[in-house]
């Protein structure tokens, strides 16, 4: 296992995933992996799907208590509609693990962002589905359907993931990382707007680069629906 750890003010926090546990949210990378998601809803079909290469890392994207506000923070990965494409976007599958507890979130928020064709990095937010109850796997694996059906027309687009759960609670929430042995697209983006974290990152940033722990540069996450 190799682990980092990071300290912020009083406490030790984490950005990766690890096994130890913390008196604040911490930062490390463990072995582990975890279980596929749960089947998608019959009758969609996958849009787009990068579940594989499973690294065992998991980088932090939560919505914390106000007590550790802080250390509130996004992960972000992208994804291309294809020209001459128009997608319905109205599931998202999402291989995550819980760590410094067990869990579970009490909801999702699932963001859509336009990808900045200068900087790789995700720009103008085009939707947000906030406090999405997903079906949880047990582990920290989602199957999301959203509220409403997402309209998406051709173009480079980021989506992130953002576990609402108390620390106090349930510990952390993790999206799994790729293994660095090859990358799909951009590299996955990351931020930590109040700066809890003393990364730096408060605005999107090039997650590897935000956080270079060893981790692989891409998150493992499916969309379904339909397209035209």
């Amino acid at each position: 296992m190799n682990k980092i750890m990071l300290f912020a003010a009083t406490a030790a926090v984490s950005i990766l995933a690890g096994g130890v546990a913390a008196a604040a949210p911490t930062s490390s990378i463990s072995g582990h992996l975890a279980k596929a998601p749960l089947p998608h809803e019959p009758g969609f079909k996958v849009l787009f799907a990068q579940q594989v290469d499973d690294g065992g890392a998991a980088v932090v994207s939560q919505k914390f208590e106000a007590e550790y506000a802080s250390y509130d923070s996004q992960g972000a990965d992208d994804f291309t509609v294809p020209k001459g494409s128009f997608w319905l976007v109205k599931e998202v599958d999402v291989t995550g693990q819980y760590f410094n507890g067990s869990g579970p979130a009490s909801s999702e928020n699932v963001s859509f962002f336009r990808a900045n064709a200068k900087t790789s990095l995700p720009a103008k937010q085009v939707m947000m589905f906030a406090k999405v109850k997903g079906k949880d796997n047990g582990t920290g694996s989602f199957t999301i359907k959203l509220p409403s059906t997402l309209k998406l027309g051709a173009g480079h687009y980021f989506i992130s993931i953002q576990a609402n759960l108390a620390f106090s609670q349930g510990g952390e929430w993790g999206w799994e990382n790729t293994t660095t042995a090859q990358q799909f697209g951009d590299a996955a983006a990351w931020r930590n707007p109040p700066g809890g974290f003393e990364v730096g990152c408060t605005k999107w940033g090039v997650e590897t680069t935000c956080i270079p722990s060893g981790q692989g540069p891409d998150h493992l996450f499916s969309l379904l629906g339909t397209s035209k």
